[in-house]
């Protein structure tokens, strides 16, 4: 129902002796009401979309989840650990690039734990030389490993992912479902795998990845505290991080002339990260046809030659305990 189907069907419906022509009274009475009608109808789509969970967005969204006795994980900060050549007290402030961190608790001499105070993920990216923000003196400190990672806040996709997880898939007595259900509750998972029965009767397997489909060491514990508080009496859970098979990829390229060779390596490794990341916990079978084609729909490349996964021509077969990850990928120029 657009602004022209609209003023068109109303200008029908007045009689032909009428002048209906653009600029005439009657077309001026009309075009205006078209053009309110048209904005209705416009909105009344766009709201149908936010209250059904396949299209909603943001607040919309967790509403509609909300529902379901769901909701949006919120960012998280990381606490890492600082080192550093003197003691310094409880509360003091150090600071690195665009992060600045707390010192929380004392681990062991001179070694603290800290708070960082920008929620997310920016907080496990830096480590080295901090900056003196409290001008503590004859004290230099280094930040150095992760002791919990901070995580954004959970985007739409894996909110949506995990409602319909939820609703689509019956959880009921500490069956598979239940456990990845639970697994996704906890901030910072992305995805799960469950391996019920895996070591004999009334054990369980339960391997996570991170929002990023990457591996996070520090994951597991926080998952295991949490399913242990909501779980059923007498299952041995165990919560583990899967491995990682390196994906290396090389080829010679012939370019069309539209795109220089750095920019065609840096697509295509965007775009084999992509297709990594969505089949983590998906295909255990990945397809060496299908790494190919993915080279061939990068703009600027014309053929390729000599493609080589891992050193070979062959699908890669993972386990069912491991996950891919993009490793060297090198693309050289071919002549056609």
């Amino acid at each position: 129902m657009t602004y022209e189907k609209i003023l068109a069907d109303m200008m029908s419906r007045v009689t032909s002796d009428v002048d209906k022509r653009e600029g005439s009274v009657i077309y001026d009475a009309l075009a205006p009401c078209a053009y309110h009608l048209a904005q209705t109808y416009y909105n009344l789509n766009n709201f149908l979309d936010l209250v059904l969970g396949d299209t909603a967005v943001g607040e919309y969204l967790d509403r509609v989840v909300s529902d379901y006795g769901i909701t949006r994980k919120k960012a998280t900060r990381a606490v890492r650990q600082i080192e550093t050549t003197a003691a310094v007290s409880i509360g003091t402030r150090w600071g690195i690039s665009d992060t600045t961190y707390e010192i929380t608790a004392l681990l062991s001499p001179k070694v603290y734990s800290a708070t960082c105070d920008q929620f997310g993920e920016i907080g496990n990216r830096y480590s080295g030389l901090l900056e003196n923000i409290d001008n503590v003196g004859g004290v230099t400190a280094t930040l150095t490993g992760i002791m919990a990672s901070g995580t954004d806040e959970e985007s739409d996709e894996n909110l949506r992912a995990r409602f319909y997880t939820q609703v689509q898939a019956p959880s009921t007595s500490g069956n598979a479902n239940n456990y990845k259900e639970w697994a996704l509750e906890v901030s910072g998972v992305g995805n799960v795998k469950v391996f019920p029965l895996w070591n004999g009767a009334g054990t369980v397997k339960v391997l996570v990845v991170d929002s990023d489909m990457g591996i996070d060491e520090t994951l597991p514990v926080v998952v295991y505290e949490y399913i242990e508080k909501v779980r059923p009496i007498g299952a041995i859970v165990t919560i583990e991080s899967p491995t990682s098979q390196t994906i290396d990829m090389t080829a010679e390229v012939m370019l069309d002339g539209i795109r220089l060779l750095e920019d065609i390596q840096t697509a295509f490794t965007t775009l084999l990260t992509t297709y990594l990341k969505e089949s983590v916990f998906e295909i255990y079978n990945l397809s060496y046809a299908q790494i190919g084609s993915l080279l061939l729909s990068v703009e600027g490349v014309k053929d390729y030659s000599n493609l080589l996964v891992n050193g070979g021509t062959a699908n890669i077969t993972l386990t069912d305990e491991q996950i891919p990850v993009t490793g060297t990928v090198t693309l050289t120029e071919g002549v056609v």
